[in-house]
Formats: C-alpha cells, structure tokens, sequence
C-alpha cells in the first residue's frame, strides 16, 4: 500500500505479486478494493498493480481539477514511478478510457489489452444508433437495484451485491456529466488500434443493462486482430459477477499474448 506522487495528485496505489505487469483499470463504480476477486488469482502469475483513479477512493484531484482528462497522464505516471516499462491493462468500463487513450499514446508500453464492458472508443454510425435507442429505452430496473449487476446475481448473493455498493459509496460523489463526451472528442479508435497491432480482448455480460452487448460486438468486428466474449449470466460487472470465468478467460489471453 502506498502514495506516489504523479501528475499534481498523492495517486493510491499497490503491487501484489511478481513477474509480467498487468495494470487493473476499475470502473466509474468501483476502485483498488473492486478487484478483491482477481487480485489472489493473477498474483500468482504476474505482477498486478492495482490503483484509484483521481476523484476515486483515496486518490484526490488538484485544486484546480483535471478529472478524467488525467486519467491516462496519471496511469503514465504511476508506471514511470514503478519503473514498469512495458504491462498489459486490463480495463472495466470507465477504465477503458483510460486505457484505451494510454494505450494509443504508448502502445510500445502496452503488451496486450483487456476491455470489459466498454468499447475502448471503438465506434460506428451503427453503434451510435443502438446506444442511441438504448438510452431513449433502457431495460427495466427494480427500485433500488444496482445497474451494474444483473438481477439473478443481486437475488442469488445479496451479501455480494451489499459489498458491491459500500466499495461504490466509498468514492466521493460526482457530478452526472463526470463521464459524458469532451467537446474535442476525436473520433473512433478502431483505426488507431488496427494501426497498433496491440492484442485486444472485448468482453460484455449478455444482461448488462448500461451497455447494450452489441455496441462492444461491433467494437471488436471493428479491430480484426480482437477477440470477443459475450458472458452469459452477467451483467456490466462480468469481473464481480463471474470472477471465475473472468480470471481464467482473462488469464488463458495473457499467457498467450505475454509469451508470443
């Protein structure tokens, strides 16, 4: 456990384990503490660097902040301070765009790259129009329930479900437009990542209800040398819901990726 100071902020941050880094990127919900699952599993093959994001748990911002606009300076920092040269990212949801922006400003630094429940900014006409209708109709959702969890893992593991929720209020609040597009968005990322050649792994639950699935299938068509997941009984959070299937899907991709 440990503070490093990067890019203006006292950035949180550990390392568990030894050999090939890895870089886990929480979501917009979560941060370190959400990786509990994976955390014991891939410590034993890689070095797993887990962190908060500034504005998450207990990494702050600057007077003046720069939100997620830093997020990606923030992770180049973090790994200048480890003296990590080259990791693989594996990214859920908000974390995706830090990766993805990352990734494409270093991918010499990127050994392979794992997206999940998030599109990594790769887009069409077609998926704007799915989101589009997604967002104009979203799926049903009883009152208090978690969006990012399915609702047969929310009745099936309540005590996880709880868990789920106090790792989310341990974030400070923001404010609804936190993650909505900058004015100088740039466009889609497919053609950057095909460039790039960077091994990439997209995966989606088939019941997440913040990201319709398809919009993350046509992210992947989008990138020919991407492979795609649709995970059966999960939501948003596959990594929270199916950690199992999660880390041995995950893993199986870095042992190939990381040794070729």
């Amino acid at each position: 456990m440990a503070f490093a100071d990067v890019n203006g902020v006292s950035m949180y941050y550990e390392v568990h384990g030894e050999g090939p880094s890895v870089v886990f990127a929480h979501g917009s919900g979560g941060n370190h503490i959400s990786w509990w699952q994976q955390i014991p599993y891939f410590s034993k093959y890689y070095k797993c660097v887990i962190f908060d994001h500034r504005t998450f748990g207990r990494t702050s911002d600057e007077l003046e902040p720069k939100g997620r606009t830093a997020f990606a300076d923030d992770l180049e920092g973090l790994l200048n301070h480890l003296g990590i040269d080259k990791t693989a990212i594996v990214a859920h949801s908000m974390g995706g765009r830090t990766a993805s922006v990352f990734s494409i400003r270093n991918p010499e630094r990127v050994s392979a790259l794992v997206l999940s429940g998030t599109n990594g900014g790769s887009d069409n006409e077609e998926s704007r129009e799915v989101r589009k209708k997604h967002k104009a109709s979203p799926p049903f959702l009883p009152e208090g329930a978690i969006k990012a969890l399915s609702s047969e893992f929310s009745e099936r593991f309540p005590e996880k479900s709880l868990l789920y929720r106090q790792i989310m209020r341990m974030n400070p609040r923001h404010s609804p437009d936190f993650l909505a597009p900058r004015p100088n968005h740039n466009g889609s990322t497919d053609g950057r990542f095909r460039d790039l050649g960077i091994p990439m792994l997209f995966m989606v639950g088939k019941e997440d209800k913040l990201v319709h699935p398809k919009t993350i299938e046509i992210a992947s068509s989008l990138i020919p040398h991407s492979e795609f997941i649709m995970v059966n009984r999960a939501g948003h959070s596959v990594y929270y819901e199916r950690p199992e299937f999660f880390n041995d899907l995950v893993h199986k991709f870095l042992k190939i990726n990381l040794t070729s």
